[in-house]
């Protein structure tokens, strides 16, 4: 058994009707994501789905859009709903990977300076190793209160500076597969 889970954190339809969604810059996140989760899979890492929920709205169940976000294709091994940024708060995440003899993360998903970049932190603290892949999470540009946009990219760069080497490995996706093949084989 794998002592790794891939995290697939609110790859969900909720995000399709957010004002700052950008039908430019997914085809670039689904193609990675998409990439992780085959990976994954073909390397017998179980792969974990998070969901974010909230009452009313988009994020909430009854809306019909807390769905995988097509064109993924994702068969979990377990998924989990949360309310919180990290998944690892009253979802039962942190049991389900104790229970399951997993030590190491791979976050991935959307938003990636929000809910991936919290897990991040939250998983590091409670001792997991982390491997962040970037190119398998997708943001949105944003305005700080100065009025400087950043881009989806700038927010990316942003987080892997933040977390590398204190809360996660940055890792392609090539690079956290090869990582799970490297440790089978030792």
């Amino acid at each position: 058994m794998s002592d790794t889970a891939l995290i697939v954190i609110d790859a969900q339809e909720s995000f399709w009707h957010r004002d700052y969604w950008d039908d430019e810059i997914v085809p670039a996140y689904i193609e990675r994501q998409q990439a992780l989760i085959d990976g994954a899979k073909a390397a017998g890492i179980p792969v974990v789905q998070v969901f974010h929920v909230e009452d009313s709205g988009v994020f909430s169940e009854a809306s019909g859009f807390v769905k995988a976000l097509p064109p993924l294709c994702i068969a979990p091994d377990a998924v989990f709903r949360k309310r919180r940024h990290s998944a690892l708060v009253g979802t039962g995440l942190d049991v389900w990977l104790t229970s399951n003899g997993i030590r190491r993360v791979i976050i991935s998903g959307i938003r990636t300076e929000q809910c991936c970049e919290t897990t991040t932190r939250h998983a590091s603290d409670l001792g997991y190793a982390v491997d962040y892949v970037g190119e398998a999470t997708l943001t949105f540009p944003m305005t700080d209160a100065g009025g400087r946009t950043w881009s989806a990219a700038d927010i990316r760069a942003r987080t892997e500076l933040v977390l590398a080497g204190r809360f996660a490995r940055i890792a392609t996706v090539e690079d956290a597969l090869a990582r799970r093949a490297a440790d089978r084989a030792a």
